[in-house]
């Protein structure tokens, strides 16, 4: 039995230099340092909210 999990990708747009501190932190957290960088990510609900936090920053795919 294998179970498919659902991903989602995350290209950051912005620089979050002169965003809040937990904004950059979050930014780190989902793997994203260069702009233009991007990440396959799991589509769970903390990543969800990880990207709700910082979506003026980044762009899903």
């Amino acid at each position: 039995m294998t179970t498919e999990q659902k991903m989602v990708t995350v290209q950051l747009l912005r620089s979050p230099i002169g965003c809040k501190e937990s904004h950059r932190a979050t930014v780190r957290g989902l793997g994203l340092r260069k702009i233009g960088s991007t990440r396959v990510l799991g589509d769970t609900a903390a990543v969800r909210g990880m990207i709700n936090k910082v979506s003026y920053l980044i762009r899903v795919l």
